[in-house]
């Protein structure tokens, strides 16, 4: 029996987010069926995270234990070779028996990419959110200093979110210019359903005076999803990072 963690990337445009579902193309389903087939054998595949419908990853990390011999290199090749092209595997370890992607994870970075010109870009249609209004970018990025620290995030998750610890610490949080796309990334140790791109359209708000400039402290002691803004769209959100302590991935030979 191995522990494999492997390190994807995705373009999530066609599938139903992460998680399997009745009825709907998703990621986790897709990697499963690639994996039974070199594998000989179905093995449940363990995310880091949920990812909703259109969310992309540059880095989502996922565990599945196998019975083979194969090896970590041999078996990412062998998955790149048989998934769709919208799907590639960046890396393949192996880690110990007790691994779990999503449980032993101890922070995520995500990135919000939005696409500031006057006219749609096709090469970033699915992949960043068309927003041909005026953004200052320095504003934003003051405003958004708000969001730093520990706090109850409830206004900034989804009404339907079944979580009850809403309380999570931002540690770094950042919006930047690169000629017309502009990008929103934020570090913390966890984030809860649409809070990031809550924290968007909350900003893009701001930005149109839809609510008053500096009050994310008080939208935050709130604790109300009515006084946040907007749900940005998805298809302008990526999981950009996954980070676990190097300890946890370090397989005991002498076991």
């Amino acid at each position: 029996m191995q522990n494999f963690l492997l390190t994807l990337l995705f373009d999530g445009s066609a599938y139903h987010g992460w998680q399997v579902q009745e009825n709907a193309v998703t990621v986790q389903e897709t990697l499963q069926d690639a994996l039974e087939r070199i594998l000989g054998a179905r093995y449940p595949v363990t995310g880091c995270s949920r990812t909703d419908t259109g969310v992309h990853a540059l880095e989502f990390c996922c565990n599945v234990r196998a019975e083979t011999s194969l090896a970590p290199e041999r078996l990412l090749g062998a998955l790149n070779a048989v998934l769709p092209r919208d799907i590639a595997v960046r890396d393949c370890r192996t880690v110990p028996l007790n691994f779990h992607a999503r449980y032993d994870c101890r922070g995520k970075t995500y990135r919000y990419k939005l696409w500031n010109g006057k006219t749609r870009n096709p090469f970033w249609e699915r992949r960043a959110y068309f927003y041909p209004y005026a953004l200052d970018v320095d504003f934003l990025h003051a405003q958004a200093q708000a969001f730093l620290g520990r706090h109850d995030f409830s206004a900034f998750c989804a009404a339907k979110s079944d979580v009850r610890d809403k309380v999570r610490t931002v540690r770094s949080v950042r919006m930047e210019r690169q000629g017309d796309l502009v990008e929103y990334t934020v570090s913390g140790d966890g984030f809860l359903y649409n809070m990031v791109r809550i924290m968007v359209g909350t900003l893009l708000d701001i930005q149109a005076g839809k609510l008053p400039a500096d009050s994310i402290p008080a939208i935050l002691a709130g604790r109300d999803r009515t006084r946040a803004g907007v749900t940005a769209p998805p298809e302008g959100l990526y999981l950009a990072q996954v980070a676990y302590d190097e300890q946890d991935l370090i397989v005991d030979v002498n076991r």
